[in-house]
Protein backbone atom coordinates (compact mmCIF):
# COMPACT_ATOMS: atom_id res chain seq x y z
CA UNK A 1 0.00 0.00 0.00
CA UNK A 2 1.53 3.32 -1.08
CA UNK A 3 1.89 6.23 1.33
CA UNK A 4 -0.78 8.97 1.00
CA UNK A 5 0.23 12.02 -0.99
CA UNK A 6 1.39 14.95 1.18
CA UNK A 7 -0.89 17.96 1.55
CA UNK A 8 0.19 20.55 -1.01
CA UNK A 9 0.19 24.07 0.44
CA UNK A 10 0.37 27.50 -1.19
CA UNK A 11 1.66 30.23 1.16
CA UNK A 12 0.54 33.81 0.51
CA UNK A 13 1.95 36.68 2.58
CA UNK A 14 3.66 39.93 1.67
CA UNK A 15 6.38 39.54 4.34
CA UNK A 16 9.31 37.33 3.21
CA UNK A 17 10.23 36.35 6.78
CA UNK A 18 6.67 35.24 7.47
CA UNK A 19 6.66 33.12 4.30
CA UNK A 20 10.01 31.61 5.24
CA UNK A 21 8.76 30.75 8.72
CA UNK A 22 5.60 29.15 7.36
CA UNK A 23 7.55 27.15 4.78
CA UNK A 24 10.00 25.89 7.38
CA UNK A 25 7.23 24.72 9.72
CA UNK A 26 5.20 23.09 6.94
CA UNK A 27 8.09 21.40 5.17
CA UNK A 28 9.21 19.93 8.49
CA UNK A 29 6.04 17.80 8.51
CA UNK A 30 6.08 14.43 6.74
CA UNK A 31 2.48 14.80 5.54
CA UNK A 32 2.63 18.25 3.90
CA UNK A 33 4.87 20.54 1.89
CA UNK A 34 4.84 24.03 0.33
CA UNK A 35 4.40 23.98 -3.44
CA UNK A 36 4.72 27.76 -3.97
CA UNK A 37 4.86 31.16 -2.28
CA UNK A 38 3.11 34.39 -3.30
CA UNK A 39 3.53 37.94 -2.01
CA UNK A 40 0.15 39.38 -2.99
CA UNK A 41 -3.32 38.42 -4.19
CA UNK A 42 -2.59 38.67 -7.91
CA UNK A 43 0.45 36.43 -7.67
CA UNK A 44 -1.57 34.02 -5.51
CA UNK A 45 -4.19 33.67 -8.25
CA UNK A 46 -1.55 32.96 -10.88
CA UNK A 47 0.25 30.39 -8.75
CA UNK A 48 -2.98 28.73 -7.68
CA UNK A 49 -3.88 28.07 -11.33
CA UNK A 50 -0.42 26.56 -11.91
CA UNK A 51 -0.09 24.40 -8.80
CA UNK A 52 -3.72 23.68 -7.74
CA UNK A 53 -2.78 23.39 -4.03
CA UNK A 54 -4.82 21.37 -1.56
CA UNK A 55 -4.72 24.17 1.03
CA UNK A 56 -3.91 27.85 0.60
CA UNK A 57 -2.76 30.03 3.50
CA UNK A 58 -3.89 33.54 2.59
CA UNK A 59 -2.89 36.73 4.38
CA UNK A 60 -5.64 39.34 4.67
CA UNK A 61 -3.68 42.56 4.26
CA UNK A 62 -1.38 42.79 1.27
CA UNK A 63 -0.47 45.54 -1.22
CA UNK A 64 -2.73 45.62 -4.25
CA UNK A 65 -5.21 42.76 -4.14
CA UNK A 66 -5.92 41.58 -0.60
CA UNK A 67 -6.43 38.01 0.53
CA UNK A 68 -10.22 38.01 0.86
CA UNK A 69 -10.70 39.52 -2.60
CA UNK A 70 -8.31 36.92 -4.05
CA UNK A 71 -10.33 34.14 -2.42
CA UNK A 72 -13.56 35.49 -3.93
CA UNK A 73 -11.98 35.44 -7.39
CA UNK A 74 -10.50 31.95 -7.06
CA UNK A 75 -13.66 30.40 -5.62
CA UNK A 76 -15.53 31.24 -8.83
CA UNK A 77 -13.33 28.78 -10.75
CA UNK A 78 -12.44 26.48 -7.85
CA UNK A 79 -15.51 26.19 -5.59
CA UNK A 80 -13.99 23.31 -3.59
CA UNK A 81 -10.67 25.03 -2.88
CA UNK A 82 -9.63 25.15 0.78
CA UNK A 83 -8.47 28.56 2.02
CA UNK A 84 -7.17 29.48 5.48
CA UNK A 85 -7.05 33.17 6.35
CA UNK A 86 -3.91 34.44 8.11
CA UNK A 87 -4.47 37.59 10.15
CA UNK A 88 -3.68 39.52 13.30
CA UNK A 89 -7.34 40.60 13.57
CA UNK A 90 -9.64 38.65 15.86
CA UNK A 91 -12.65 40.83 15.02
CA UNK A 92 -15.92 39.36 13.82
CA UNK A 93 -16.25 41.68 10.81
CA UNK A 94 -13.09 40.44 9.08
CA UNK A 95 -13.89 36.83 9.95
CA UNK A 96 -17.45 37.05 8.61
CA UNK A 97 -16.26 38.61 5.36
CA UNK A 98 -13.60 35.91 5.00
CA UNK A 99 -16.03 33.04 5.47
CA UNK A 100 -18.57 34.63 3.12
CA UNK A 101 -15.80 34.83 0.51
CA UNK A 102 -15.13 31.11 0.87
CA UNK A 103 -12.49 30.64 3.56
CA UNK A 104 -12.80 27.48 5.64
CA UNK A 105 -10.18 28.34 8.24
CA UNK A 106 -9.19 31.41 10.22
CA UNK A 107 -5.75 31.43 11.82
CA UNK A 108 -4.47 34.23 14.04
CA UNK A 109 -0.80 34.91 13.46
CA UNK A 110 0.00 34.87 17.17
CA UNK A 111 -1.15 31.23 17.21
CA UNK A 112 0.84 30.03 14.20
CA UNK A 113 3.47 28.26 16.28
CA UNK A 114 0.90 26.10 18.06
CA UNK A 115 -1.97 25.73 15.58
CA UNK A 116 -0.60 26.01 12.03
CA UNK A 117 -0.08 22.38 11.05
CA UNK A 118 -3.19 21.15 12.87
CA UNK A 119 -5.30 23.78 11.09
CA UNK A 120 -3.95 22.66 7.71
CA UNK A 121 -4.82 19.04 8.48
CA UNK A 122 -8.29 19.96 9.74
CA UNK A 123 -9.31 22.00 6.69
CA UNK A 124 -7.75 19.49 4.31
CA UNK A 125 -9.96 16.80 5.84
CA UNK A 126 -13.03 18.82 4.89
CA UNK A 127 -13.75 20.53 8.19
CA UNK A 128 -13.70 24.19 9.22
CA UNK A 129 -11.38 25.77 11.76
CA UNK A 130 -12.40 28.92 13.68
CA UNK A 131 -10.61 30.10 16.84
CA UNK A 132 -13.00 29.99 19.83
CA UNK A 133 -12.58 33.71 20.57
CA UNK A 134 -13.44 34.63 16.99
CA UNK A 135 -16.44 32.29 16.97
CA UNK A 136 -17.75 33.88 20.17
CA UNK A 137 -17.31 37.36 18.72
CA UNK A 138 -19.20 36.35 15.57
CA UNK A 139 -22.04 34.85 17.62
CA UNK A 140 -22.23 37.90 19.88
CA UNK A 141 -22.74 40.28 16.95
CA UNK A 142 -24.72 37.99 14.64
CA UNK A 143 -27.94 39.99 15.07
CA UNK A 144 -26.30 43.44 14.94
CA UNK A 145 -27.01 45.92 12.17
CA UNK A 146 -23.86 46.20 10.07
CA UNK A 147 -22.35 49.54 9.17
CA UNK A 148 -22.92 50.86 5.67
CA UNK A 149 -19.97 51.67 3.42
CA UNK A 150 -20.59 55.40 3.95
CA UNK A 151 -20.70 54.96 7.72
CA UNK A 152 -17.38 53.14 7.54
CA UNK A 153 -15.95 56.07 5.57
CA UNK A 154 -17.13 58.45 8.29
CA UNK A 155 -15.84 56.16 11.01
CA UNK A 156 -12.43 55.98 9.36
CA UNK A 157 -12.25 59.79 9.40
CA UNK A 158 -13.40 59.86 13.03
CA UNK A 159 -10.56 57.50 13.94
CA UNK A 160 -8.16 60.03 12.43
CA UNK A 161 -9.51 62.73 14.75
CA UNK A 162 -11.27 64.73 12.04
CA UNK A 163 -14.15 67.09 12.88
CA UNK A 164 -17.54 66.79 11.20
CA UNK A 165 -16.91 69.83 9.00
CA UNK A 166 -13.71 68.32 7.61
CA UNK A 167 -15.36 64.92 7.12
CA UNK A 168 -18.23 66.54 5.24
CA UNK A 169 -15.84 68.40 2.94
CA UNK A 170 -13.71 65.31 2.20
CA UNK A 171 -16.70 63.03 1.53
CA UNK A 172 -18.71 65.62 -0.40
CA UNK A 173 -21.72 65.48 1.90
CA UNK A 174 -23.38 67.99 4.25
CA UNK A 175 -22.27 68.43 7.83
CA UNK A 176 -25.78 67.50 8.95
CA UNK A 177 -25.50 64.22 7.06
CA UNK A 178 -22.22 63.51 8.83
CA UNK A 179 -23.92 64.13 12.18
CA UNK A 180 -26.67 61.66 11.25
CA UNK A 181 -24.06 59.07 10.26
CA UNK A 182 -22.22 59.56 13.54
CA UNK A 183 -25.44 59.10 15.49
CA UNK A 184 -26.17 55.88 13.59
CA UNK A 185 -22.60 54.61 14.11
CA UNK A 186 -22.75 55.18 17.86
CA UNK A 187 -26.06 53.33 18.02
CA UNK A 188 -24.97 50.35 15.90
CA UNK A 189 -21.69 49.92 17.76
CA UNK A 190 -23.24 50.63 21.16
CA UNK A 191 -20.48 53.19 21.66
CA UNK A 192 -20.41 55.96 24.26
CA UNK A 193 -18.71 58.54 22.07
CA UNK A 194 -16.63 59.01 18.93
CA UNK A 195 -13.42 57.73 20.51
CA UNK A 196 -15.18 54.67 21.85
CA UNK A 197 -16.69 54.03 18.41
CA UNK A 198 -13.25 54.14 16.77
CA UNK A 199 -11.79 51.72 19.34
CA UNK A 200 -14.68 49.27 18.88
CA UNK A 201 -14.46 49.52 15.08
CA UNK A 202 -10.74 48.72 15.08
CA UNK A 203 -11.19 45.80 17.47
CA UNK A 204 -14.00 44.29 15.43
CA UNK A 205 -12.25 44.85 12.10
CA UNK A 206 -14.40 47.53 10.48
CA UNK A 207 -11.34 49.74 10.00
CA UNK A 208 -7.59 49.30 10.12
CA UNK A 209 -4.94 51.47 11.70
Amino acid sequence: MSDPQPIRVLVVDDHPMMRAGLRGEIDAQIDMHVVAEASDGREAIELFHIHRPDVTLMDVRMPGLGGIDAIEILRKDFPNARFVILTTAAGDVVALRAFKAGAVGYLLKNLLRTELVDTIRVVHSGRRRIPPDVAREMAEHAADDSLSSREIDVLRSISQGQANKIIASELGISENTVKNHVKSILSKLDANDRTDAAIIAIRRGYIEM
